[in-house]
């Protein structure tokens, strides 16, 4: 699916994120900014521990922030971690919307031009799919009301649910 929001083009792509040759992809992070299991420990595995290593000296954040450092090995040139949740707790919708909201506004600053987002929060951080990509969904419409430098966004799902649960979420935050 592509659609555009504003100057925003929005597409889902299902598969693995750390394949994708944009500016960022998003980590769905933890507030400690270490990297275990799940989105985290792909981009871990694949990019590098030099990844973790930069985050965690960047870190800690608080729930709802982001940073942004290095991609190691990946075909992005950037990780912007979204801390949706404080280490071993639960994702919540406002933390998710927050941390999208802040790696927006962090690409923008750099004068990135594509990010590509996983489901923040669902998964290891125990928020719902719906409520997830709903809070991606809703963190992507408000930055379309004054956007930055990012022009292009993928929402990546590791299965068809999830890539569904996006559109849906992206058609009714346009209502």
């Amino acid at each position: 699916m592509e659609k555009r929001i504003g100057d925003v083009l929005v597409k889902t792509y299902m598969g693995d994120i750390t394949e994708l040759a944009v500016d960022a992809i998003a980590n769905a992070a933890n507030s400690d900014l270490w990297m275990g299991s799940g989105v985290a420990g792909a981009i871990k595995k694949k990019g590098g521990e030099e990844i973790e290593r930069e985050a965690i000296s960047l870190g800690p954040i608080r729930p709802g922030e982001a940073v942004m450092t290095t991609a190691g090995s990946l075909q992005s040139k950037y990780v912007i971690h979204c801390a949706g949740m404080p280490p071993g707790g639960r994702a919540t919708y406002w933390k998710v919307l927050s941390s999208v909201q802040a790696a927006l506004s962090i690409a923008s600053d750099h004068n990135l031009e594509s990010i590509a987002f996983p489901a923040i929060g669902a998964g290891v951080g125990g928020l719902g799919e719906e409520q997830s990509t709903r809070a991606i969904a809703e963190g992507i419409y408000h930055y379309s009301q004054t956007p930055g430098s990012v022009k292009e966004i993928t929402l990546v799902g590791m299965n068809k649910y999830v890539c569904d649960c996006f559109c849906k979420a992206l058609e009714d935050c346009q209502e």
